[in-house]
């Protein structure tokens, strides 16, 4: 690995007062040595960065890697359709190639715009496949099986015995967890109560405990859904979680967008995780999320995109404006800030996967997942006397990032991601697709 010197940046540390600086970052390793200016140091690789932004790469706390290659099949639907109409058939024809093809192309994509962790939630088959896409990649990723062991208009393949969805997760988790020098860990992935019995649910919560690791699951995203779970269990999604013990510090729900309250107490008292998806909950029409006010009660929230055909891109720019906007337009112009936005993005994305020690700012002691963003163009500019926060979140996009590292290791340099050949890759991308709608 050997030392590496980022000279001559701006550098966005993201610290705990937001510090900007203009310097230098040693890399020994695959971690952050020293942060300075005019830093006297020897390195194997010098990375001149005079006229770049240097600052913490994206954490992204909720993703779908196995469903990149649906992008387009599914537009213009809400949740419940788009999940048993085309979602759950399209998962179900998945072979091994194309869960790797559809997860090494959605590890480009947001390579390519500044994400250099992700919590991604797989389909129930062919986990291993992503997991190899994943480790060949580079990224660094909080991944597991999806389970599902209940619900109606469930296609047979998806359709999965309890013990067996509880032993498999296992099997893939004493596998993979910790694999590739701790870069890659491992999440139980029930889908959503309404996909889960609650054996399973009640499963998971002893194995996660018991192996200490996270929980991730979808919650109260859409009306349909609530209603469903109220039907079934009696009790809406939250409540029902903490009725059987699932809400603990080591949950991470995604979307949260229906919450009442007491669910609101539930979340904070308990310590448990959010990540908010803005793309995917405007476009599947699902809702607002209230950010503004989880942030102000204390609640860890994350930004993730979701998965490409509800989204249809993976890119955490996007994310961060829509966050600000929509807040915004709920509760005024001073609500969602630049600063407090890439925060959520960076910072805010660690503490959500409990990784804030080793993730999320640029900082001595820091794993190096970083990112170079080069603003010499006609979008962010003016230049002088800028507010940087305001550039990187309100006008910079994906085609910005000119640089990527993970684990200390360069993944992108000149827009150009080392670590897979893109035209393989979307070659190969088509051809999966292609197979796995024949088998429909």
């Amino acid at each position: 690995m050997g030392r590496k010197l980022i000279r001559n940046a701006v550098i966005l540390t993201m610290n705990a007062t937001d510090d900007v600086l203009h310097g230098d970052v040693l890399i020994e390793g695959n971690r952050i040595a020293k942060v300075g200016a005019n830093l006297d140091a020897q390195a194997d690789i010098t990375i001149e960065a005079e006229g770049k932004v240097l600052l913490p790469g994206f954490v992204q706390t909720h993703i779908h890697l196995c469903q990149t290659l649906f992008r387009g099949r599914a537009d213009d639907m809400a949740l419940i359709d788009w999940l048993r109409k085309r979602i759950w058939p399209l998962e179900a024809a998945h072979s091994e190639d194309s869960v790797y093809y559809s997860a090494m192309l959605g590890i480009g994509e947001l390579i390519r715009s500044g994400t250099t962790t992700i919590l991604d939630m797989e389909t129930v088959n062919h986990t291993e496949s992503a997991f190899l896409a994943i480790r060949e990649s580079g990224i660094r990723a909080v991944a597991g099986k999806v389970m599902m062991d209940h619900g109606t208009e469930v296609p047979p393949a998806l359709q999965e015995d309890t013990e067996q969805s509880l032993q498999k997760s296992v099997d893939l988790l004493e596998k993979w967890h910790g694999a590739a020098g701790g870069r890659i860990q491992y999440a139980f992935c029930p889908r959503f109560v309404v996909s889960c019995t609650e054996e399973l649910l009640v499963g998971v919560r002893d194995l996660s405990e018991s192996y200490g690791v996270k929980v991730h699951t979808h919650a109260s995203e859409n009306e349909t859904e609530i209603a469903i779970v109220e039907a079934e269990r009696g009790m809406r999604n939250i409540v029902y979680l903490d009725h059987i013990g699932l809400a603990r510090p080591n949950l991470i729900l995604a979307h949260c967008i229906w919450l009442d309250e007491e669910e609101r107490k539930i979340i904070r008292e308990r310590g448990v995780k959010m990540t908010h998806c803005p793309g995917s909950n405007m476009k599947l029409a699902s809702g607002i999320a209230q950010v503004a006010l989880l942030h102000g009660e204390g609640i860890a929230v994350g930004i993730g995109a979701d998965g490409a055909p509800c989204n249809n891109n993976l890119d955490m720019f996007q994310e961060m404006r829509l966050t600000a906007f929509l807040q915004k337009v709920q509760h005024g112009p001073t609500v969602m800030d630049a600063r407090k936005v890439l925060r959520m993005a960076t910072m805010g994305g660690a503490e959500v996967l409990g990784m804030q020690r080793d993730i999320g700012s640029v900082e001595e002691g820091k794993l190096a997942d970083l990112q170079l963003l080069d603003l010499e163009d006609f979008h962010v500019y003016p230049s002088f006397d800028a507010d940087w926060f305001s550039r990187v979140v309100y006008a910079a996009t994906r085609g910005d990032v000119d640089t990527v590292l993970i684990d200390g290791e360069i993944v992108m340099e000149g827009r150009i991601v080392r670590t897979m050949d893109k035209k393989v890759v979307l070659k190969e991308a088509d051809h999966a697709l292609r197979r796995l709608l024949e088998r429909i």
